[in-house]
């Protein structure tokens, strides 16, 4: 007598395993549904107009065909469904490019199915041109139109439709040309299209995707020391400091240039303990400024104005001039303070006392920071959180919707996540951006928690091989989370390219910033080439942050120094060209000259708006001191051209013209135009 099947079995007798275990894999099996954070333990991000790819791999045993679909589910809840395309042969990867243009939490999940329809026009075509199974493939095909045209979701004239083909198959006295013809009928093929003939199925788990505003991905920024401006030097070596309403007299110069974002760094007093004189000094002089980031003083602290720039009504006066010439103010958030910041005596514990009673400073070894106390904040992390948030509720309150933070990777990320979801849930619309020059997982940890934009290493990849690495995984391993702002130089950084690249090497990185991803940003100065560093230092000389910089503006311009109306063209050019304002569409060519870099930004006429492809060349001569001359060669079929093909293009800063193919011969004078911007427009 045979034995009964035992319900259960046991490996290595320690872990039962039941045999009605239900498997985690669906019937199709789908994995690696994208965009996605960290197997969906953050929502994916997008900002409105991104173009987002969505894909998943999906397979299943055999040789039988299989379709995929997107169930997007925007904000409002409404449903599409989006048929993916195959991948690249052999991946098992299917593709959709969705547009996203609502703002709020959108929500998918993929769909696979066994393509009854696929499948048997598939057999069908092979068996029946070979002589093989021929009735049976029509009968085959005729059930399973028969079986669709039941299907009461189809449109009654699709179901009839099949009703009259399934007829046709089954004829056998019909003409063996027109029974062969159904498979070949483009309307079937369509209302196969419209509604799959779907098998088995196998849904994903949901994933989230924020749609954040327009800003958050995209912008020109611009900084400027607002007590700059306007700034004048007094007979007896004291300085009257500029003002929000002499600043303001720049908005329309900063605005006619084509930026969006005028970043201002902090505003609020600053410290007298232990300031910091000219070129980082600890020997200040009576009438030296200070660093802006040494916050606080007996005027207060994080939610104060520092006297010398005027009045909370005169910040916000100034924020509202920004709006009407068509600027938004981003914030310095600076979470530390001088050693006269009111934290100090109020709040004692907030900070890192050392064992011979004094109060920890900030260091960055061999960099010390003795103007500054930095926050612990370890020793009342709900203290902390509520005043943090209070100050940026206050800083909202004025009219700040965009905040860059300073030095996020020395605070908890754990706080960063609290404080950036406790803000955007009441106020969505505001935007940090996270000055993370740090580790990469750190960077990247950062704009996971909700960053919505991020400093990266952008102003130290300046050869053609760094660019194409850094630029192309921008693009693509992190482009689901991380946006990057592209900032061509900063108070603190003044790289050797620049110090040593003249007007060209100025010329090149704002071009390839400008073009290469769709927010980049200068700090005040470049567009005055001003390269003379600090000796053994990647900074200014007599820098801003340590001293007031009055600039003549209108001296340089008039003397034709000023790159001030290059920028005002690359920021021209981005705003009629939207392949520009997204990130994920970047493609790199090949140059014969490990000195030129090529790449193209491509976006298809359905996401442009204006019905028409939107394609730029960039050619880039990233050797700052030459004349290069080499031959670049085109992937055309990136941009919608065909190998051997002949397209025209048209040189946005020169207004040259030419036509061009697969491998073209460029010149590329470093002392006259470094960088080609071509715009790209192929023949019927």
């Amino acid at each position: 007598m045979p034995k009964s099947v035992p319900q259960s079995s046991t490996v290595d007798d320690a872990v039962p395993v039941s045999l009605t275990l239900s498997p985690s894999i669906g019937r199709i099996p789908i994995l690696d549904p994208t965009p996605s954070v960290e197997d969906g333990r953050w929502p994916a991000k997008a900002f409105s107009g991104e173009v987002v790819p969505f894909g998943a791999t999906a397979f299943r045993e055999g040789h039988d065909l299989i379709g995929v679909e997107l169930l997007l589910t925007d904000p409002r809840g409404k449903t599409v469904a989006h048929r993916m395309a195959p991948g690249a042969p052999g991946t098992d990867r299917f593709e959709v490019e969705v547009q996203l243009a609502t703002e709020g939490t959108w929500r998918y999940q993929v769909r696979a199915f066994a393509d009854e329809f696929a499948t048997w026009e598939h057999n069908a075509r092979v068996k029946i041109e070979a002589g093989v199974d021929v009735e049976l493939m029509y009968l085959i095909g005729a059930e399973l139109l028969e079986r669709a045209s039941s299907d009461k979701l189809r449109p009654a004239k699709d179901r009839r439709f099949l009703t009259a083909a399934a007829k046709l198959l089954r004829d056998t006295d019909a003409e063996p040309e027109a029974r062969f013809a159904v498979l070949d009928d483009p309307e079937l093929l369509a209302t196969a299209d419209r509604r799959p003939f779907a098998g088995l199925t196998s849904t994903s788990d949901e994933r989230v995707v924020r749609v954040e505003r327009t800003r958050a991905g995209v912008g020109s920024w611009y900084e400027f020391f607002p007590r700059s401006e306007g700034a004048e030097r007094n007979p007896d070596g004291s300085w009257t400091s500029g003002t929000f309403r002499s600043a303001a007299g720049r908005l329309p110069a900063v605005a006619a240039m084509g930026f969006d974002v005028l970043y201002l760094p902090p505003i609020h007093p600053i410290g007298v303990t232990f300031r910091k004189g000219p070129n980082n000094t600890l020997t200040p002089g009576e009438h030296d400024p200070g660093s802006p980031w040494a916050i606080g003083g007996a005027a207060g602290g994080h939610d104060a104005i520092h006297p010398d720039l005027g009045t909370e009504k005169d910040f916000v006066a100034f924020v509202r001039q920004a709006k009407k010439v068509g600027l938004e103010v981003a914030l310095d958030l600076a979470l530390q303070a001088s050693p006269d910041h009111p934290w100090v005596t109020e709040h004692p514990e907030w900070f890192t006392t050392l064992p011979d009673g004094t109060i920890a400073y900030a260091e960055n070894p061999p960099k010390k920071y003795q103007d500054i106390y930095p926050v612990n904040f370890d020793n009342d992390p709900e203290g902390i959180r509520a005043e943090v948030l209070r100050i940026v509720r206050h800083w909202i309150s004025l009219g700040v919707r965009i905040f860059r933070v300073d030095n996020p990777h020395t605070k908890p990320l754990d706080f960063w996540e609290w404080l950036l979801a406790t803000v955007n849930r009441t106020d969505p619309d505001v935007v940090f951006l996270a000055e993370a020059f740090t580790r990469p997982a750190l960077l990247q940890g950062l704009a996971k928690v909700g960053f919505q934009q991020s400093y990266t290493y952008f102003t130290w990849r300046n050869t053609k091989e760094e660019l194409e690495k850094f630029l192309g995984a921008a693009a693509t391993e992190t482009a689901d989370f991380l946006r990057p702002n592209l900032f061509v130089n900063t108070p603190d950084i003044l790289t050797e390219y620049l110090q040593f690249g003249g007007r060209a090497a100025y010329k090149v990185r704002a071009a390839i910033a400008a073009t290469a991803a769709p927010t980049w940003g200068v700090y005040a100065g470049y567009e005055l080439i001003e390269n003379v560093a600090r000796p053994g230092a990647e900074e200014n000389i007599d820098s801003e942050k340590f001293e007031y910089r009055p600039r003549d503006w209108a001296a340089a311009e008039a003397a034709g120094s000023s790159l001030s109306p290059y920028l005002t063209l690359l920021n021209q050019i981005r705003r009629a060209h939207p392949a520009l304002r997204q990130l994920r569409n970047i493609s790199f060519h090949w140059s014969d000259d490990d000195q030129i870099l090529v790449f193209s930004k491509h976006l298809d006429e359905r996401f442009t708006g204006t019905g028409e492809h939107d394609t730029l060349l960039v050619v880039a001569n990233l050797d700052p001191h030459s004349v290069r001359q080499t031959m670049v060669h085109l992937d055309q079929t990136v941009f919608g051209g065909v190998p051997g093909g002949s397209f025209d293009v048209t040189d946005l800063v020169t207004g040259a013209e030419w036509i061009w193919s697969d491998s073209n011969f460029v010149r590329l004078d470093a002392f006259a135009e470094p960088v080609h911007i071509l715009s790209v427009r192929i023949r019927p």
